[in-house]
């Protein structure tokens, strides 16, 4: 599994270094004792590679059978898993499958399924903890429909949280959902909701821990010709 640094990150990561720089050269040309510029060098340090890690972005493969399957958008732990009516897009019942990613998951997101995206829209709301439930739909979000292979349709969310103010999606209606492909990013903490169709079969529980593009967290039914 190859690691790269996402192109989200890569503007961010340049100021930043730069800036580190210009402090710390400034703090050991002037300020003494020694020991308060080795405490900024440390410090800068630690949060450049905070930020580094934040930033990474895996090169992932599924391996498995990938006939209807729908895997995990994102790092992070199961915090919901319910049956609810989704009046946004789909207008029918659903199960909502969220998984919510802290400061220190990987935060690109992955198509969780192959097929075709049929809408993308953006919703205003407000910036609560994506950990509360209401953010699936009073939070700033971006909403993926998705129609799978066998024809059904799922819906994908991004979810802005209370730190993460930034939704990035690169899905376009029309183009080709591959599970080995990114549909957008979050940056900082916040999670991603998937609806599926009520007889998909589940694989995962709450407080399970996922990883984007790789567990597999539920099949669709087979649909009859």
């Amino acid at each position: 599994m190859k690691v790269k640094i996402h192109r989200e990150g890569t503007n961010i990561l340049i100021i930043l270094l730069l800036i580190l720089a210009a402090i710390n050269a400034t703090a050991w040309m002037f300020i003494r004792p020694a020991a308060i510029p080795i405490s900024f060098s440390i410090i800068s340090a630690i949060i450049y590679l905070l930020i580094l890690n934040f930033f990474r972005s895996p090169r992932r493969h599924f391996k498995g059978n990938p006939d209807n399957v729908v895997v995990s958008s994102v790092d992070g732990k199961v915090v919901a898993l319910e049956e609810v009516f989704e009046d946004e897009c789909l207008h029918r019942k659903a199960i909502q499958l969220s998984v919510f990613m802290t400061i220190f998951n990987v935060h690109a997101n992955w198509f969780p399924i192959d097929g075709e995206v049929i809408s993308v829209k953006h919703h205003s709301g407000r910036f609560m903890s994506a950990y509360l439930p209401k953010s699936s739909t009073e939070n700033e979000r971006s909403s993926i429909l998705i129609r799978a292979k066998n024809g059904q349709e799922i819906l994908v969310r991004q979810i802005a949280g209370a730190v993460a103010r930034r939704i990035v999606t690169y899905a376009e209606p029309g183009e080709e959902a591959s599970i080995e492909n990114h549909l957008g990013f979050i940056k900082l903490g916040s999670r991603v909701d998937i609806f599926l169709p009520l007889d998909s079969d589940i694989y995962v529980k709450i407080g399970d821990k996922t990883t984007g593009g790789i567990t597999e967290v539920a099949r669709l039914k087979p649909q009859s010709v």
